[in-house]
């Protein structure tokens, strides 16, 4: 069988394209760090890494969701740890209130303290957080929660909607609780309530005044307790949200782990693998100019 010099030329020349495209894509992996450079090198492998990649995409979402939704709990919390305090000034306001050495006009100063204090915890209720929204609204965020008309009733302008964030891959957790609960929940209305004892206080004499001011106190103590369970929630959340916190940072060593057993170069392998493959580069190169330059004058 003859072989033409052309097809010998043209056999090497191919065969040094490939030994020279090889030892580019290994110095491409030393640069770049990465085993993988494009999806054909290993289609299982980058079909996994792109799973994992968007699992972790995910979980970094999750963080950052978590973030406010902490920032929102903290916030409510906040608030109503100022309406607890209030409402406890309001009771000691209750058994001062119960001294019947006390005088009318002396109560009518009460009633007027206790207005202000009404006004306070209205301002509290109407609270906003830390976007400008309002915090006990609901979904009604650009509204204040509560307002007052020309009596002095106080009307809630909310809804009960719930802002809910999805802070893990199972859980959605909601960051806001409707003044609705917060402040009439367990059938009881502290505005309501306040105003009630406003005006008994308000009233001349003391007829009626002692049963008045012992339900005005078991109003309260039932307005504070409905308080109180909304904050042991929020601050339970916010311990849920700490535990998720953990879980997350431990997917997320997970998830680099296993991109870094699919992706990354082992670089003693590699830079074994680039001086064989410079060595035998350079080899075929010598032979390559060895037989390119044989003819047949080399043999008369």
């Amino acid at each position: 069988m003859r072989i033409s010099t052309q097809t010998l030329f043209e056999s090497g020349a191919a065969q040094l394209g490939e030994l020279q495209s090889g030892l580019v894509r290994t110095q491409q992996q030393i640069a770049s760090g990465r085993r993988i450079l494009a999806p054909s090198d290993d289609p299982v492998a980058s079909a996994r890494a792109l799973e994992v990649s968007q699992s972790q995409s995910l979980n970094a979402q999750h963080g950052v969701n978590r973030q406010y939704a902490k920032s929102a709990l903290s916030e409510m919390e906040g608030t109503l740890s100022s309406v607890t305090e209030l409402m406890q000034d309001v009771k000691t306001t209750i058994i001062t209130a119960g001294n019947g050495t006390l005088s009318d006009t002396e109560r009518g100063y009460l009633a007027t303290e206790l207005g202000a204090r009404r006004d306070a915890l209205l301002g509290l209720a109407n609270s906003r957080d830390g976007m400008g929204n309002y915090m006990f609204s609901g979904f009604q965020t650009a509204t204040p929660a509560f307002s007052k008309d020309a009596s002095g009733a106080v009307t809630y302008d909310g809804d009960a909607g719930q802002r809910l964030i999805q802070v893990d891959a199972t859980r959605r957790m909601a960051a806001t609780a409707p003044g609705s609960t917060v402040f009439q929940g367990g059938g009881e209305d502290v505005f309501v309530t306040l105003s009630n004892l406003i005006a008994l206080l308000q009233t001349p004499g003391t007829a009626g005044l002692t049963a008045g001011l012992a339900t005005a106190n078991a109003s309260m103590d039932q307005a504070l307790d409905n308080v109180l369970t909304v904050r042991v929630s929020a601050g339970s959340r916010l311990q849920e949200l700490d535990a998720l916190d953990f879980a997350g940072d431990d997917r997320h060593i997970q998830y680099s782990q296993v991109l870094s057993d699919l992706q990354d170069l082992d670089y003693n392998e590699a830079l074994t693998r680039l001086s064989q493959q410079q060595f035998t580069l350079e080899a075929a190169q010598r032979s390559f100019m060895a037989v390119s330059g044989l003819s047949l004058f080399n043999f008369l």
